[in-house]
């Protein structure tokens, strides 16, 4: 798979990445499966993994400012 931004090669990695999730609340996930693009910094996430994601902070309570949370599929 290219990069649809420069045309590099995506491979596949984990990284942690955070999530603004409110004005006051950011939330890092670690160990998220990513396709990074190995010329840039652009990144991609599959469909499933994005799910996933979207499940994980929709559980986060908003009273925190910073949570980190293991990625776990």
């Amino acid at each position: 798979m290219r990069c649809t931004v420069c045309g590099g090669e995506l491979v596949r990695k984990t990284t942690d990445l955070p999530f603004k999730v409110s004005d006051t609340s950011i939330v890092i996930l670690k160990g998220l499966p990513v396709l990074q693009c190995t010329t840039c910094p652009e990144y991609l996430m599959e469909d499933a993994v994005l799910r996933r994601v979207d499940e994980i902070l929709a559980k986060v309570q908003g009273g925190t400012e910073l949570e980190i949370v293991r990625y776990a599929a």
